[in-house]
């Protein structure tokens, strides 16, 4: 993550907050950002692959 972005984040927020609240926020931004990669980068899997993947669930 970069920092302009976690700091975009922490202005999303009211004065005051908790800070789990903030890390889980970061964390949620990052795997968005890192999906978002995968996506325009290919590494996707289709979506009759995933059906078949949650069935052995």
């Amino acid at each position: 993550m970069k920092r302009d972005k976690a700091l975009e984040t922490i202005k999303e927020f009211p004065q005051e907050f908790e800070l789990e609240e903030l890390i889980e926020r970061l964390i949620f931004v990052e795997k968005v950002e890192k999906g978002l990669q995968q996506l325009d980068n290919g590494k996707t899997i289709p979506h009759d692959q995933v059906k078949e993947i949650a069935k052995k669930w």
